[in-house]
């Protein structure tokens, strides 16, 4: 059994971490490992209009709090949301930070296929700066064009009922098709088929290291 004591989990915008592996995050959480989540973007353009600027960085504070993660191991910069190509440099050398300060031993980052210019970014430098570590990427269906299942993560219903709950904890995102619990709930029953469980998130594996 892989069993990580820490692990690193790399969010573009508030919210990618809950939707691409929710339910991993609270597993390992209740596992007794000890997770942090990064998130670059904060995406204050990207908020209905008359909302408070610091909107998802209070909604991701609950979610990831819903999810198990202690606030202190919650590190919320604030890059431009569609601006991370022009910050490539800065932000390798934001992750090779990470690396040194938390040394984990597992770190989830966008996939490899993520079309969104942010996404790849966090991806291709996460690559970089954790090449010696364990690290996969998780699933958005709607920004992956190709998806290589070759890593799940086996989850209990109590496991994404507590993913879709961090999920409602982004009110402001309610809007969008895939924060509805059906989505969650369907995307997570098909990969527990494939990996012959009742529920499970789908991963790509690019180094493991044990």
């Amino acid at each position: 059994m892989f069993n990580p004591k820490r692990i690193l989990v790399l969010a573009p915008h508030t919210d990618d971490g809950e939707l691409g592996c929710g339910g991993s995050i609270t597993h390992f959480c209740a596992a007794g490992s000890e997770v942090f989540y990064a998130a670059f973007c904060l995406c204050a353009k990207s908020l209905p209009a008359g909302l408070p600027e610091n909107t998802l960085a209070a909604e991701c504070k609950e979610a990831t709090g819903i999810l198990g993660i202690n606030p202190d191991n919650l590190i919320l910069f604030d890059y431009e949301v569609r601006e991370l190509p022009a910050s490539r440099q800065k932000i390798l050398e934001e992750l090779l930070q990470l690396n040194k300060q938390i040394q984990p031993d597992l770190v989830f980052l966008p996939a490899a296929s993520d079309v969104h210019q942010d996404h790849q970014v966090i991806h291709q430098e996460g690559m970089r700066a954790f090449k010696n570590i364990t690290f996969a990427g998780y699933e958005l269906p709607w920004n992956n064009y190709s998806f290589k299942t070759n890593f799940f993560m086996q989850l209990t219903q109590e496991e994404i009922d507590k993913k879709i709950e961090a999920l409602k904890a982004y009110r402001s995102q309610q809007h969008r098709n895939y924060m509805q619990p059906e989505f969650t709930r369907s995307l997570a029953t098909v990969r527990g088929v494939q990996a012959n469980a009742a529920f499970a998130e789908a991963f790509e594996l690019y180094k493991w290291i044990a």
